[in-house]
């Protein structure tokens, strides 16, 4: 009984200094931060202007072919830069506010992800404007049985930082110290590349895609751009929407990936994956209620590779005599793969039509800019 009273004791004992370590910890952590958030109201500029999202992949995340599908990625890479964005912008005084997604730039899928392995999702600000922001993100995956790592996926994503009091109002940004001139003037180069194609963007006619086919109507030829086209057709729930109950950039992306997907596989009638992501512009917010017709059809096809133009409507459906307006629009490029994981041909597009012609010369120079520029980074070692 003695030894029993002792060894009882003795964890108590054990438990009591376990405790204290851990609240002394705590207390250091705490007194830590309060002073990051001290310094950073003095500076009126975060301190902390990276963020780090680690995730295992589970099974849900996959898509038909075992992979992890593009558009977890996406969304995962969204919520990344959302966290660093609106931590860094509260930093100050004034409205509480949320960072908005505006622009993603071109994002590449480097190397595929697969179940089992974990992501490491690493967002930084690279620059700042008076009103707007970058964040720069790269996907590492880990097996975490080998320890093998991989790059992922890069991407650049552009947010504004909207007032909780009213989502109409764009907050200031407060800056970020940059390592030199220089970095400084490459981060305003890209602020203003990225600003004037989103006004070309905007400025461009909405050409509203075309209902779909009717069921009893004969079906369309195969490899055309009319026997692909999908729409998917979403209705916005309280779970798709950021504190201003607006969807979350992430989520539009998400369901963007999955009809570019469907458009991809109705082509080429193989398993297909993600390869990259043109800029995505967001022209205006959809409200929770809202419901979303994404509808993608292919605009241009290499030999390897599909070009896939995806368009997100929005129309509310208390106030239906507004009628629809664009949302999002974006270019997805797709390739085809055998049971392998390796390339496959694609099957050639059978174009209909000038406007169809038009399309797929105006991709056609995409494709080219961008093989350009994957040679170009390329010999530069990035």
């Amino acid at each position: 009984m003695d030894c029993s009273r002792a060894q009882q004791s003795q964890a108590s004992d054990e438990v009591d200094k376990t405790t204290a370590v851990v609240e002394k910890q705590q207390h250091s952590q705490s007194k830590q931060v309060s002073k990051d958030v001290r310094e950073g109201e003095k500076t009126g500029a975060s301190k902390c202007t990276k963020n780090h999202l680690s995730r295992i992949m589970r099974p849900d995340d996959a898509n038909v072919a075992g992979n992890v599908h593009g558009g977890n990625i996406l969304k995962m890479i969204e919520e990344a830069g959302c966290i660093v964005g609106t931590r860094h912008c509260n930093t100050q005084n004034g409205d509480r506010c949320l960072a908005a997604l505006v622009r993603v730039e071109k994002t590449e899928f480097l190397s595929p992800v697969f179940i089992g392995e974990v992501t490491h999702v690493t967002a930084e600000i690279t620059h700042t404007s008076k009103h707007s922001l970058e964040v720069q993100v790269k996907v590492m995956a880990e097996n975490i049985l080998t320890g093998a790592k991989k790059l992922a996926n890069k991407a650049a994503l552009w947010y504004v930082p909207c007032s909780l009091q009213n989502v109409d109002k764009i907050m200031e940004v407060p800056p970020i110290k940059y390592a030199s001139a220089e970095q400084e003037e490459e981060g305003r180069k890209r602020y203003e590349a990225q600003k004037m194609e989103r006004l070309e963007t905007k400025a461009r006619p909405e050409e509203m895609m075309p209902s779909p086919p009717n069921p009893e109507d004969p079906p369309k030829e195969k490899h055309t751009v009319g026997f692909s086209q999908s729409s998917l057709i979403h209705l916005v729930g309280p779970s798709d929407c950021t504190l201003h109950d607006y969807v979350h950039g992430g989520v539009t992306m998400k369901l963007m990936d999955e009809v570019a997907g469907i458009v991809a596989a109705r082509h080429c009638n193989t398993n297909i994956v993600t390869a990259s992501v043109d800029a995505i512009n967001f022209h205006r917010k959809i409200k929770k209620g809202c419901v979303v017709t994404v509808t993608g059809r292919l605009t241009f096809v290499s030999n390897k590779s599909m070009e896939i133009e995806v368009l997100v409507d929005a129309s509310s459906v208390v106030e239906a005599e507004k009628g629809k307006y664009r949302a999002v629009s974006a270019f997805f490029t797709f390739i085809s793969l055998d049971k392998d994981n390796k390339p496959l041909p694609v099957p050639a597009l059978k174009v209909e039509g000038e406007d169809e012609q038009r399309r797929f010369d105006e991709g056609k120079v995409r494709y080219l800019q961008n093989k350009e520029k994957r040679l170009s980074d390329k010999m530069r070692g990035q």
